[in-house]
């Protein structure tokens, strides 16, 4: 007796119509699949709908979409003109949000928005003058999430310069974390 596969629906029989649209009930499927491809300046929108990009990185995204140089330079054009591409104001609001509710360190935020397609300059020009209090806060918050007491001060220190810390703050976090977390447990009845 052969085997009954579940998931095989039974086939409807070749030649029904369907009475609404007057085509065959197969034929909906390929009509959908046959829409005209959205322009550049239509696509560019959906995507900054999305999430957004850098100019170079939306560049990048419609050429692999198949749409050529000139019609993503216009694309690009207007959505300037409409406010919609503006790398600068990007750069700042993702490196601001970055900075403020991240525990990354300062390099690791320059090189993520180079990575997504900011210029160095853009990205340099947002970096505070001076940063030492934050990079020690953020590197403390680190070790908190990351480690409990009695963790290996190698591999803490380790884990911080793999984070882009300096030698001095993420020592001085690793001696704050030590302190911290023998108070604590000094404390604990």
């Amino acid at each position: 007796m052969p085997r009954q596969m579940w998931s095989k629906r039974p086939r409807k029989p070749a030649g029904e119509v369907d009475e609404a649209t007057g085509t065959p009930k197969g034929e909906k499927r390929r009509e959908r699949s046959e829409r005209p491809k959205p322009t550049a300046l239509v696509a560019a929108t959906d995507i900054l709908a999305r999430q957004e990009y850098s100019t170079r990185r939306l560049v990048e995204k419609l050429l692999r979409k198949g749409y050529g140089r000139e019609e993503i330079v216009a694309a690009i054009k207007r959505l300037q003109e409409l406010h919609y591409l503006n790398d600068e104001a990007a750069c700042e609001r993702q490196f601001a949000y970055l900075y403020e509710e991240s525990r990354s360190s300062v390099r690791q935020i320059v090189a993520k928005l180079i990575k997504q397609g900011f210029p160095v300059a853009l990205v340099t020009s947002c970096v505070p003058k001076s940063t030492g209090e934050r990079e020690g806060r953020a590197a403390y918050r680190t070790l908190r999430v990351k480690y409990r007491q009695g963790a290996d001060e190698k591999k803490m220190l380790a884990s911080l310069f793999r984070s882009g810390f300096d030698a001095s703050i993420a020592r001085d976090a690793v001696r704050r974390f030590r302190e911290e977390t023998e108070q604590e447990n000094e404390e604990e009845p």
